[in-house]
């Protein structure tokens, strides 16, 4: 039996209609003669979602003992015996009660999953564990409740349900998020409009990611060597030399100037193992181009232009950023350049941007031969 499908619904917080969108496509869903049932759903008293609810099967909580109180949980073996083509489980993040077979709800979702049954379910970008961190630091709030980021990202659909924080906070003014005794408290604190727009953010820019992810896995399985250019997406090829440190933050910059953009810092090594750059530069290297934000990748090569030709279109890089050559005259009379190379292999497709610098050719870079081209600092 084929696995089930995953559908998440993602949000920037509490009140987005996460939950509203589940129930709307089992709805959907159901109208087409589909077998659906609520596995676990909370409404939390807003009336519209209720209402979205009517009419679907639910399949009842169990209810459980822990340290002297009741609690209910999604009972997992009554959804399995029932065997329903879909079911709808809110909250993915949520942590079981001790005595349930799993720890986590995604651990039940999981085994829905294993089973052959299709399971929509709901998050919001606050419980993803790679982001806990800086949604404290955004809200001042520690999230108890949170998702390994591969569990979403694995789902084969993730939909992010989108909404500004004026209209967020809209519907908290209008008693549709929480009840009226904590409008006033939540809006002054948790639902500030700044920590509503960073989350917003932080949403937009985890998914578009996985969106990204989706892009380079279509790529591969159909054979597409060009990059696609969805977004600036900047490669400096570090030779460990000391115009290191200039081409990083040249690359930083040229990837700001588009919205999303990224950069990323690559060094070719030899397979022989013989160093051909300072260690401690390139580590130094390799902090700064983190301190700014881009991924530094190592990779193992007899052909450096090759190599990093090979990544910019793996990663689907836009625009490649070498330094000018450190080479001498005399070298280049006799002996083809890395950057030559990479300028004839990128092709229509990939930029090639040639950084000048202080090391470059002992001072005589404006003494080139016209129309010679350049190439990176990696020694000869």
């Amino acid at each position: 039996m084929p696995p089930g499908k995953l559908r998440v619904y993602l949000g920037s917080a509490p009140g987005v209609g996460k939950t509203y969108a589940m129930l709307g496509e089992g709805q959907r869903r159901a109208s087409r003669g589909t077998h659906v049932v609520i596995g676990f759903m909370e409404d939390y008293g807003r009336p519209l979602t209720r209402e979205m609810a009517e009419g679907l099967e639910t399949v009842p909580r169990k209810t459980m003992s822990y340290r002297g109180s009741s609690f209910t949980e999604m009972d997992l073996d009554a959804i399995l015996a029932r065997r329903p083509q879909v079911v709808l489980v809110d909250e993915l993040a949520h942590t079981n009660i001790p005595g349930c077979r799993h720890e986590k709800r995604w651990q039940d979702i999981n085994e829905l999953l294993d089973a052959g049954i299709d399971v929509i379910s709901t998050v919001n970008i606050q419980h993803l564990e790679s982001l806990s961190d800086v949604v404290e630091q955004i809200t001042g709030v520690r999230q108890r409740e949170t998702v390994p980021d591969d569990v979403v990202r694995q789902a084969d659909q993730i939909e992010l349900i989108d909404m500004s924080g004026e209209a967020l906070r809209r519907r908290m003014v209008h008693g549709n998020i929480y009840p009226s005794d904590k409008i006033d408290t939540a809006l002054s604190h948790y639902f500030r409009l700044g920590n509503l727009t960073a989350l917003r953010e932080l949403a937009m820019l985890w998914a578009a990611d996985r969106v990204e992810e989706a892009l380079l896995r279509y790529r591969n399985d159909h054979g597409i060597q060009q990059p696609w250019s969805t977004r600036e997406r900047v490669l400096v090829a570090l030779s460990g030399g000391p115009e290191g440190d200039t081409l990083i933050r040249r690359a930083k910059r040229t990837a700001s100037r588009g919205a999303g953009g990224e950069f990323l810092a690559v060094n070719v090594q030899r397979s022989d193992g013989l160093a051909t750059a300072s260690p401690k530069l390139l580590a130094r290297q390799q902090a700064l181009v983190e301190e700014l934000g881009g991924t530094f990748h190592t990779v193992t090569s007899d052909d450096t232009a090759g190599a990093v030709l090979d990544l910019a279109r793996q990663v689907n890089a836009t625009q490649i950023v070498i330094g000018a050559t450190r080479r001498s005259r005399l070298k280049e009379l006799f002996s083809r350049g890395v950057g030559e190379t990479i300028i004839e292999g990128s092709g229509d497709d990939i930029d090639v941007y040639v950084v000048t610098h202080s090391e470059a050719a002992h001072g005589r870079l404006l003494h080139r031969r016209p129309g010679a081209a350049q190439d990176p600092g990696v020694a000869q």
